[in-house]
């Protein structure tokens, strides 16, 4: 039996210089630039097929948008995927693939810290260059034209922290990134800083007995906040893991204590407040803004660790794969630290919620859109515009096509939320992936073009305007 979603997890290893895309519909003519995706190009290694979806190698995918539509792919060419390619082997510690190579070398990897470079996440603008990353303490940086791999940049320099997260701000107000460093050691440290083309400046600093994982945070003028989850790493498993080769989805694990999120004031530096909450795993984020005393958060929450854990690629490409379901949650948290209150906006399974960014950033904002299934099957099937606080939807949705994340591009001199919402999409019916261009307020469909091959699901990526190359999305 063929599993419709099973060769979104297959390795695409064809490259394309600047094929020019036959495109059905009409694109907008006010759509010009450049929309540059990451994630996953290569499952395998040698003979060895990769344990987790977020192990395999980065391939960026990139889309010229002006009166037509140009597209390119490449493999980011990172240590990792020299190594791989030239050796047939693993060099690092992957998420949930453990290195092939000797005990005493995986020795030396773990007391110097030396974390996978295959940035397999996303893009951003660093120091004005375009690069691809990861959690990680580099990036690689991307000839904008070609996506050709150009140089590194360590994102750790200035910073007392041992790696970066894959999901820094564009910060509109001051007009910085702004991003988490993470520092592990007898406790896990989070520092906050801003980083333009000259200076990296630490912000504030947060500390925690145990190690928890987080994965993006949310970003207001005033306030950053931390999901500080009871989920993440069993450090003493990790360092065992130098012999028994257990990895870090083995020893990610459950806490003993409540969840909370930690408010950090972006003026003084100092912890504003620490909002108890029942336990909530969080990825992504999608906005968080100030009403009276209270800051509100929304996100896609799941219910404990198997949001990660679930993910390996033998489940994934299985015939019922057991795929966590995130649901659209919006939590309030009172300034003087009491409890956080949450709801559910909306039902998943649902993931990559994006709003109109920087446009509504840290401000009260009516729509999210996201990507959802319909709930049976293993991957989104359908794009959707969510109403907050009331949850219904508009969407899209096509037979056999699975849709990657969204991104919503704003038209020029828009008043309200006019513009359109850019996706991959994956037709399992014809092996193929397209480009969709949707209508960002009908959700109705203004254009596509078919792409030469088909791409494996991507995680995230950014639209750059020709005329305001900022971040679309965090």
């Amino acid at each position: 039996m063929t599993v419709p979603h099973r060769s979104g997890f297959e390795t695409q290893s064809e490259e394309v210089t600047s094929e020019r895309l036959p495109v059905e519909g009409s694109i907008p003519a006010w759509l010009a630039g450049r929309y540059v995706g990451n994630g996953p190009g290569q499952f395998e290694v040698g003979d060895r097929t990769l344990g987790h979806w977020f192990d395999s190698l980065a391939m960026v995918r990139g889309f010229d948008i002006d009166d037509g539509v140009s597209y390119t792919n490449r493999f980011v060419r990172s240590r990792d995927y020299a190594f791989a390619r030239d050796r047939g082997r693993v060099r690092t510690q992957f998420p949930g693939t453990p290195p092939d190579r000797p005990v005493w070398t995986r020795l030396r990897q773990a007391l110097t810290g030396e974390f996978p470079d295959n940035p397999v996440i996303g893009v951003a603008r660093i120091g004005g260059e375009l690069a691809a990353i990861t959690e990680s303490p580099v990036a690689l940086t991307l000839d904008p034209d070609t996506l050709e791999t150009t140089g590194r940049i360590d994102l750790t320099a200035g910073l007392d922290a041992d790696l970066t997260l894959g999901h820094p701000h564009y910060d509109p107000w001051r007009e910085t990134l702004v991003n988490l460093g993470v520092s592990y050691g007898r406790e896990t440290t989070y520092t906050l800083f801003r980083r333009d083309k000259q200076t990296v400046e630490p912000t504030a600093t947060v500390a925690f007995d145990d190690a928890p994982y987080v994965h993006s945070f949310a970003l207001t003028e005033r306030y950053a906040v931390l999901p500080a989850m009871p989920f993440g790493l069993n450090a003493t498993e990790l360092l065992l893991g130098v012999i028994t080769r257990a990895t870090f989805v083995d020893a990610f694990e459950r806490f003993d204590r409540p969840g909370e999120f930690v408010v950090v004031d972006r003026e003084t530096g100092e912890v504003a407040a620490r909002n108890r909450v029942d336990p909530l795993f969080v990825y992504h984020h999608a906005n968080a803004f100030a009403d009276g005393d209270d800051l509100v958060v929304d996100l896609v929450g799941y219910r404990d660790q198997q949001a990660v854990t679930d993910l390996t690629l033998a489940n994934l490409r299985s015939d019922s794969p057991s795929v966590p379901r995130g649901d659209l949650r919006r939590y309030r948290l009172p300034l003087d630290g009491g409890r956080a209150t949450g709801e559910t906006l909306r039902e998943g399974h649902m993931e990559f919620p994006v709003i109109d960014y920087p446009g509504r950033l840290g401000r009260p904002y009516d729509r999210v859109y996201v990507a959802e299934s319909d709930g049976d099957a293993a991957l989104p099937t359908r794009l959707a515009r969510v109403a907050v606080p009331d949850g219904d939807a508009v969407t899209w949705a096509e037979p056999g096509a699975f849709p990657g994340e969204p991104t919503f591009v704003r038209a020029p001199e828009a008043t309200d939320a006019d513009g359109v919402v850019l996706s991959v999409v994956f037709d399992a019916e014809t092996d193929d992936s397209f480009l969709v261009v949707l209508d960002a307020t009908t959700m109705t469909e203004r254009a596509r073009a078919p792409l030469p091959h088909r791409l494996p699901y991507g995680f995230h990526g950014q639209f750059y305007a020709a005329t305001d190359p900022v971040r679309s999305m965090a």
